[in-house]
């Protein structure tokens, strides 16, 4: 809730007048409570894990050969019973352990100084913040992810990510309802240690919702956008770790590859792609010489 009555006042406070962009959240949340504010993340993430892997699940199911030449494990084909079997799992654990947890941590995320209020925040701010959450949680989430590989950890709780060996995009947030309260924290870390406004705190859990989609997609598409990103691991690198499986020490990064690359997490990665490269090469090769044998 903003302390103008007015965009009248908002200028006067400001000593200037208001963008665009502060003109519409001043009409959206001048008399909107702050807590209401921050439980529209709840919505956000419901929609964007039950509208973000819709495109690639339809195509896949209906007109899979329109992508068959991108996608990463290309002899498996799931039923839409898995589809919707894992979306209804999704949900389930939205509601027992997400929404409750975005509900009761308002309190600490008013008391880290996520603001509301006016200005907002330049577009460098936001991008400047919003790298700072992505290495934290990207940090945090990596050795998590690796202590659920323990033995207690993998057959207690991980092995419920894992029944998608070969991973679809409502699979992101298929999981345990403790590994969901577990990797949850990493994504606190960094508005907690570099708060900014709520803008920027729906952007980061938006973006990284679609992420996570992204990187279960299953599909390896050449022109994401995420292909520019310095160290990022993408579709490709973890589905490798979901194809080996509960005795996967390779790839646990969530987003980028520096910490396997730092703790030595990637060998067995590098190992297959290494092999997989000569055996194409050496493909190449006896082909290129089939032919000069039958000229």
């Amino acid at each position: 809730m903003l302390p103008y009555q007015t965009l009248l006042e908002a200028e006067a406070a400001l000593g200037r007048n208001l963008t665009a962009a502060e003109i519409l959240w001043f009409r959206y949340s001048a008399s909107m409570p702050d807590y209401l504010l921050y439980y529209h993340n709840i919505a956000f993430l419901f929609l964007i894990f039950t509208l973000a892997p819709l495109p690639i699940a339809a195509v896949e199911l209906f007109c899979p050969s329109a992508i068959q030449a991108f996608k990463i494990q290309p002899k498996v084909r799931l039923p839409i019973s898995s589809f919707i079997n894992c979306y209804k799992n999704v949900v389930f654990v939205f509601f027992i352990a997400v929404g409750p947890l975005q509900l009761v941590s308002y309190p600490t995320v008013k008391f880290v100084g996520i603001r509301t209020g006016l200005p907002l925040p330049s577009v460098w701010e936001m991008v400047a913040q919003l790298v700072v959450y992505f290495l934290l949680e990207d940090y945090g989430n990596y050795w998590i992810h690796r202590a659920l590989h323990s033995k207690w950890g993998y057959e207690k709780i991980h092995h419920v990510h894992h029944v998608f060996t070969a991973p679809i995009g409502f699979a992101a947030p298929y999981a345990h309802w403790a590994e969901v309260l577990l990797l949850g924290i990493p994504s606190f870390v960094g508005p907690a240690l570099v708060p900014g406004h709520m803008i920027t705190f729906w952007l980061w859990f938006a973006l990284r919702q679609i992420e996570a989609i992204e990187t279960h997609s299953g599909y390896d598409f050449p022109f994401s956008p995420t292909k520019i990103v310095p160290f990022y691991g993408g579709a490709e690198y973890h589905d490798y770790h979901h194809n080996v499986g509960g005795q996967s020490q390779s790839n646990f990064a969530s987003i980028f590859i520096y910490c396997d690359y730092l703790y030595g997490t990637d060998k067995g990665y590098n190992y297959q792609k290494a092999q997989l490269t000569k055996l194409r090469e050496q493909w190449i090769s006896d082909k290129q010489s089939t032919k000069g044998k039958l000229k």
